[in-house]
C-alpha cells in the first residue's frame, strides 16, 4: 500500500506545493525562511518520512502566513498518506534533549485534532524566523492532519534549541506512531 499524498493550496497570501511519503525519500524545502527549512528537514529526517516543499509567500510583511499555510498543507498530506490508518501503531511520544534543553512530542493519529504547546521562548527570532511562528506551524499541522498533539519544553534557555528540539521529538513521534504493526485500525472503536 503506498502512503503518498500530494497537494497545493493556494490563497492571496501564499502558494505551497507538499510531496509527503510516509515510507521514506527525498527531503527538499524551499520555504524562503532559511531558519524554516532547517526546521522541516530535522522534522523530515526524524519522522523517516520524504517531504518536497515548495512556497512562495508575502514574506515581505513577516513570516506567519508562510508558515502557517506550510503548516496546513503538510497536515494534510499526512492525513491523505495515512488514508484509512489501517494497521497504523497509532500512539508516540519522544524526549529530545538539545544542549541545555529537553523537550517532549506525545501523538495520537486520531482524526480528532487538538494542541497542547507549552514552550516558552527566550529569544524572539532566530535568523529570518520569528519564533511565536512555532507554535502556528503545530496548530495548523495538528488541526490539517487530524492529529491529538502535545508538545512540551521540560527547560531550556536557547530558542534555537528549544524549537528544534520540538521539531525532532515531533519527527520522532511521528516514526512510531506511523509504524505498521497490524492489519486494522488501532481502535476499541474498530474506526478512527
Amino acid at each position: 500500500m503506498e502512503r503518498n499524498a500530494k497537494i497545493e493550496r493556494k490563497t492571496k497570501e501564499t502558494c505551497v506545493s507538499v510531496s509527503l511519503s510516509l515510507d521514506g525519500g527525498s527531503i527538499e524545502l524551499n520555504t524562503g525562511i532559511g531558519f524554516f527549512d532547517h526546521m522541516l528537514h530535522a522534522f523530515a529526517f526524524y519522522a523517516g518520512i520524504g517531504l518536497t516543499v515548495n512556497a512562495v509567500g508575502d514574506l515581505q510583511v513577516d513570516g506567519h502566513h508562510t508558515v502557517e499555510d506550510i503548516g496546513l498543507t503538510i497536515g494534510e498530506a499526512l492525513r491523505g498518506a495515512f488514508g484509512d490508518k489501517t494497521g497504523i501503531r497509532r500512539f508516540a511520544s519522544a524526549y529530545v534533549p538539545m544542549d541545555e534543553a529537553l523537550l517532549f512530542a506525545a501523538l495520537d493519529v486520531s482524526g480528532r485534532p487538538y494542541l497542547v504547546f507549552d514552550a516558552p521562548m527566550p529569544q524572539e527570532r532566530c535568523g529570518e524566523y520569528d519564533t511565536c511562528l512555532t507554535v502556528e506551524f503545530m496548530r495548523a499541522l495538528a488541526n490539517s492532519a487530524g492529529l491529538t498533539l502535545h508538545l512540551k519544553e521540560m527547560y531550556g534557555q536557547n530558542a534555537h534549541h528549544i524549537t528544534e528540539g520540538l521539531f525532532k521529538a515531533l519527527g520522532l513521534a511521528l516514526k512510531d506512531a506511523k509504524r505498521v504493526e497490524g492489519s486494522g485500525v488501532t481502535s476499541t472503536k474498530g474506526l478512527l
